[in-house]
């Protein structure tokens, strides 16, 4: 490489280049003697249209001479160029100014300009390459390959194999990772333990609120006061049961007094999964619970044996709670049904608490798998919770009182027996494919730069991020990371999963691009 070439490699666009070419030119020209030095020379240089095409026929000529020394020779001596050029297909001349061109087949062509008819020849590789792609990609605002490379012909360039190179400069492109790029999508997890424990019912619960609804509080002489109510939804994560609990307010008080009577009910619970909300963080608190986070590392856990604690998803990760919030979209739809045939105008506390009743028996008596000819039972959250089936026999035979208490005994038993046999071998295979998120990706490092995606707000607009600490799973791919992004004039740290960031530079490239 010629040390012309490698002065260019200082550069990193194609303007500055050409501009610094043009001022080294004129001033070279201006000068009297060789060794004059005139700094007004240099500073008061006027570079005009003229300079800067003469620079960039200078700045592409070296570059030919560097790449094509030896068919430039072929071509001044009249021989022909060697067969395994690379540009023989091109049939290649050398113009007025040295410049190889493209001959091909286009001379005669009528209404074309000369430069898309004969362009100039631009080698596959160099620095100077990866500057004229970035220039003309960025001239056109960042669009795709097609119109970046339509962008090259039309300014009279042919550049050896143009599609790679320039779909290789939009994939490192960080603007075009900022528009378009796709947001990290991990492999999917294994399912914890809590989901394939056999146990009680409601021994591990994932909780989550939802709502609201209108009801009317109280009547008045002006008409009607209506009040909100929103309900607290506990999912058993493996016999996939739930419970509601109806409230009055998102308050910590409101959630501990639905909480104490679900475990009333439903009797003590091992574990609690749910996000961030602040009726969870606060009633956890003033509980005084055990809890983590899940970005917490396992030897960090404070669980002991029958305890009670309280698991934490990343914030705005509702995919970590998909075994609830697919249950809050099933209840959501059978309430609809139910409120379809209702007066809404009319409903009243006591009535939602009544519907939300008659949603969780429609909801826990729902098959967990696919039915079939032969299914004479089926496997059902109520075969478990309540040991009847969907419906009463006909007739109570008659029984001995000595037998009575050993026959109930045999019939509780024989139904739970049952139900773990069927949900060990029927529902717990249907939860072994991945239905997406299937292929490794690499994992976020520290350092990298990310876009951090936020809701009711344009993507050209999110703010940017580093990330600033990994949390690894168990299986090694990162999932949850620590990211530090500017607020105002205060820079912060956040908890955020991958799902939500966009990767924009790797911490590598960055240290390339400052070295």
């Amino acid at each position: 490489m010629s040390s012309m070439l490698t002065r260019f490699q200082h550069f990193s666009k194609w303007f500055d280049l050409m501009r610094s070419v043009a001022i080294l030119q004129h001033v070279a020209a201006s000068s009297r003697t060789p060794c004059e030095r005139s700094s007004s020379r240099w500073h008061n240089c006027h570079v005009d249209a003229t300079s800067l095409q003469a620079a960039r026929l200078m700045i592409l000529k070296e570059v030919q001479i560097d790449a094509f020394k030896e068919e430039i020779r072929c071509l001044v001596a009249d021989k022909s160029i060697p067969k395994g050029s690379n540009i023989a297909p091109l049939s290649p001349f050398l113009d007025e100014s040295g410049l190889l061109r493209v001959g091909g087949r286009l001379s005669k062509a009528a209404g074309l300009a000369s430069n898309s008819v004969q362009p100039i020849i631009i080698p596959k590789k160099g620095h100077v390459t990866t500057l004229l792609i970035r220039h003309y990609h960025e001239s056109i605002f960042h669009q795709g390959r097609k119109l970046t490379e339509g962008k090259i012909r039309s300014a009279g360039l042919w550049i050896i194999g143009a599609k790679r190179l320039i779909a290789s400069e939009i994939h490192h492109c960080v603007v075009c990772r900022k528009l378009r790029g796709s947001f990290c999508t991990p492999r999917m997890a294994d399912l914890p333990a809590d989901r394939l424990t056999p146990g009680p019912p409601f021994t591990f619960v994932g909780v989550d609120t939802f709502g609201p609804w209108e009801v009317i509080a109280r009547r008045t002489r002006g008409g009607q006061a209506a009040h909100k109510r929103w309900a607290i939804l506990f999912t058993c994560l493996v016999c996939r049961a739930i419970h509601i609990e109806l409230i009055e307010e998102l308050s910590t008080s409101a959630f501990i007094n639905s909480l104490r009577r679900f475990i009333s009910v439903r009797g003590p619970v091992r574990e609690f999964r749910s996000d961030r909300g602040t009726n969870f963080v606060g009633a956890v608190n003033e509980l005084k619970m055990l809890h983590h986070f899940v970005e917490q590392q396992s030897s960090q856990r404070f669980l002991q044996d029958q305890e009670c604690v309280w698991l934490f998803n990343p914030p705005h990760a509702s995919h970590f709670g998909g075994a609830w919030e697919r249950m809050i979209g099933v209840v959501r739809n059978v309430l609809n049904g139910i409120l379809c045939q209702t007066n809404t105008k009319s409903l009243t506390h006591e009535t939602l608490s009544t519907f939300l009743s008659e949603v969780c028996a429609i909801v826990n008596s729902r098959p967990l798998t696919p039915l079939t000819e032969e299914s004479d039972v089926v496997l059902s959250p109520n075969m478990i919770l309540t040991q009847k089936g969907d419906t009463l026999p006909q007739a109570i035979p008659a029984m001995d009182p000595k037998e009575m208490y050993k026959s109930q005994w045999r019939h509780v038993q024989t139904m739970a027996a049952e139900f773990w046999k069927r949900w060990k071998r029927d529902y717990i295979s249907s939860l072994q494919p991945r239905s997406k998120w299937t292929l490794n990706q690499r994992n976020l490092e520290e350092g990298d730069l990310v876009l951090v995606k936020e809701l009711d707000t344009p993507r050209n607009l999110w703010p940017v991020a580093i990330v600033n600490k990994t949390f690894p799973s168990e299986d090694g791919c990162v999932r949850t990371v620590q990211i530090r992004m500017r607020k105002g004039d205060d820079r912060t740290l956040y908890i955020r999963p991958v799902h939500k960031l966009v990767p924009l530079l790797e911490s590598s490239e960055k240290d390339n691009d400052d070295a």
